[in-house]
């Protein structure tokens, strides 16, 4: 087998290695991004906790222990520190940034504020080490495999190589695996290389590169399929090409668009608006209509909920509460819908192999769908513990030191 190899590594055209090298650059170049990013995104993160200790420590030299001066001006940050993996396919930040500034205001209008992203970026998509490895690397061993055995047909060879003795293990065998190993060493050279930088863990990498293995066996099988057929080389290419274009574009595509009109979402900006509006009506209500609300969900404030003041800060937060309440059923039903329509492509991954190991890949960057929704989710809980943290201040009229500052509860990333 290893004369096979080198026989046919002597034989390959030299088309085919410009090929193999131009695969390996553009997964250098991917990698390359993906790490650049990724420090990018670390460096962010590190600066904007350096800021926000800054940003505390000036607001108390004016706040003077005021708990609503504290709260109003106070961003706490809450991020999501790249991975061991995120360089593969690094977490847009489209409809969750990896830095969120959350004030303990209203909720619902900083969180899907967000989601804008430019759609013609979107369209254009990302140039990453999961889209070289699922949709460059499968042309090019559809180009080196097409014409295995037409090729040597068309040449007037085939009758005679095939009447070789033990010609598939001799012969066969080692030219579809010579080209195959190309095309995978191209990859997986750069992906080892990223992973030692980044130090990710042997057993990670290793269930990177099996994700990368299953999707070149997947078109490798493909295509030796439909190069075993009779049809001529260019009719072999020709089907392969449309079912590349059809298994990674046109039906996933297609899903896409029915898993999006079978599930319905509740519009993000359509939630930040309402919440804005019903935030800013809260000016114009009754003050006591507002403390009712408010002490009808914490009634632990009841007796300290009075205000005959034009202006309280217990009353203002009081009102910015009950603008989240009144979109909680829209917020929780988009998280549901998200949800849903992450199970379903799911469930579709498992018919559409490509479309399973994009999935995966994913999973391992921690940039798919279930990471965005874990962290909006630690969001509103951190930022419900932020509020309940400040309340027995803001209604007992306390004092609010360093100290304390100090003692809010943390973000968990995690």
């Amino acid at each position: 087998m290893i004369a096979g190899l080198a026989r046919e590594w002597r034989l390959l055209g030299g088309a085919a290695r410009l090929g193999l090298v131009v695969l390996a650059l553009l997964a250098g170049v991917a990698v390359a991004l993906g790490l650049a990013e990724v420090a990018r995104t670390r460096a962010d993160i590190a600066h904007v906790r350096a800021l926000e200790a800054r940003e505390t420590a000036a607001t108390a030299s004016f706040a003077h222990g005021d708990a609503g001066e504290f709260g109003y001006y106070r961003n706490f940050p809450a991020w999501r520190t790249p991975g061991d993996l995120a360089f593969l396919a690094p977490a847009r930040g489209d409809a969750v940034p990896a830095i969120l500034r959350i004030r303990i205001l209203a909720l619902e209008g900083q969180i899907n504020d967000n989601e804008a992203a430019n759609p013609e970026l979107l369209l254009a998509g990302r140039f990453d080490f999961a889209f070289v490895t699922l949709y460059l690397a499968p042309l090019l061993l559809i180009a080196l495999l097409h014409d295995l055995w037409s090729g040597e047909r068309e040449a007037g060879r085939l009758a005679a190589l095939d009447s070789l003795p033990r010609a598939r293990w001799r012969l066969w065998s080692p030219r579809a695996l010579l080209r195959v190993s190309g095309v995978a060493l191209a990859l997986l050279l750069p992906l080892g290389a990223a992973g030692l930088i980044e130090g990710t863990a042997p057993a990670r990498l290793a269930g990177a590169a099996a994700l990368v293995l299953a999707s070149l066996a997947f078109w490798a099988l493909v295509t030796l399929a439909v190069a075993r057929t009779a049809a001529a080389s260019a009719t072999q290419a020709a089907v392969l090409a449309g079912l590349w274009f059809a298994i990674t574009l046109v039906v996933p595509a297609a899903a896409h668009l029915a898993i999006n009109a079978a599930v319905p979402l509740p519009d993000a900006a359509a939630i930040a608006r309402e919440n804005r509006e019903e935030v800013h009506a809260g000016w114009d209500r009754p003050k006591a209509q507002t403390m009712a609300r408010f002490v009808a969900q914490y009634p632990a404030y009841a007796s300290q909920a009075a205000t005959g003041l034009a202006f309280e800060w217990k009353w203002y937060f009081a009102f910015q509460h009950l603008g989240d309440l009144a979109v909680a059923a829209d917020s929780a039903a988009r998280e549901a819908g998200i949800a849903r329509r992450e199970a379903l492509a799911q469930r579709l991954g498992w018919l559409l192999p490509p479309l399973k190991a994009a999935q995966a890949l994913q999973h391992l960057a921690g940039s798919d769908v279930a990471a965005d929704l874990a962290f909006r989710a630690r969001v509103r809980a951190w930022h419900r513990a932020l509020r309940e943290y400040h309340y027995p201040y803001l209604f007992g009229g306390r004092p609010m030191g360093l100290d304390d500052l100090d003692a809010a509860p943390a973000f968990a990333n995690d």
